[in-house]
């Protein structure tokens, strides 16, 4: 199957994208210090029914850091610059983490070029997080360059990055973003697309957090009735024996997205 690749300039930023297949639209956006490639196991069964735009998210692969912080409102809005750049005027958008909260804010800000919106492993709020995590992910920092070197993930970044010598920054502004309290409850609250929820039984996500994300979009909150007259737009899947840090990877993943956007 051949893949498309480029760049699209987005308020300042050069981001790195491919398109993979062909059919309806579908933006699919990785996790944090990650990038496209982390989406590989997914990337072929998702392009046998859509066409994959897959995009290195801001100082991640080979789309570089500027001065500017990484911030997921500024991300939703150069997503929607960039699907107006590749003539996509409206698209299911599917993200991961970090991604995950990316794709959110594009439904948010940008509602009108969002069909279907899939979240894998992704808060509306802080708390959504185990609160032993927190203090993990406020040590992110350049601190942390020398052992991490020969991890999959400094390497993987080290084969593809413009600029590899730019980790320890990447560090440093995932740090300062981790870092950042925010609660977008009322956020979701107003999404009329239909959202899938996807988690993992042992994610990083408490359960408690993913029932609540989607008790705030309307799900869930009575019995769906004999013809599915009450039934919601929305859906929650918690797949098992997955981790936060191997969702991307897990087989089930794809199946379940697909199914979720091919419904009519």
């Amino acid at each position: 199957m051949s893949i498309t690749r480029g760049h699209v300039a987005a308020n300042g930023v050069n981001y790195y994208y491919e398109i993979h297949g062909n059919g309806d639209p579908l933006l699919l956006l990785h996790g944090g210090l990650g990038s496209t490639a982390m989406f590989e196991p997914d990337l072929s069964a998702l392009s046998k029914r859509r066409r994959v735009v897959a995009v290195d998210l801001y100082g991640h692969g080979r789309t570089a850091l500027t001065d500017r912080p990484i911030d997921l409102v500024d991300m939703g809005n150069d997503m929607a610059v960039i699907l107006h750049a590749l003539d996509v005027e409206r698209a299911d958008v599917m993200g991961y983490s970090l991604g995950g909260g990316v794709a959110l804010r594009v439904a948010v800000q940008h509602p009108a070029i969002v069909r279907r919106l899939v979240l894998v492993s992704t808060p509306y709020a802080q708390s959504g997080f185990y609160p032993e995590m927190l203090p993990q992910q406020a040590m992110v920092s350049a601190a942390l360059f020398d052992h991490m070197k020969q991890t999959p993930m400094y390497l993987s970044y080290k084969s593809v990055a413009a600029r590899p010598e730019d980790f320890p920054r990447l560090l440093d502004a995932m740090g300062a973003y981790m870092k950042t309290s925010y609660d977008w409850s009322d956020d979701v609250k107003r999404l009329r697309m239909p959202v899938m929820l996807i988690y993992g039984d042992a994610d990083m996500i408490t359960l408690d957090h993913a029932v609540s994300f989607y008790h705030l979009l309307g799900g869930g909150l009575k019995d769906a009735g004999w013809q599915r007259e009450h039934m919601s737009q929305h859906r929650l899947a918690i797949l098992p024996n997955v981790t936060h840090y191997e969702m991307f990877a897990a087989p089930a993943l794809a199946p379940t997205a697909l199914a979720f956007l091919t419904e009519t």
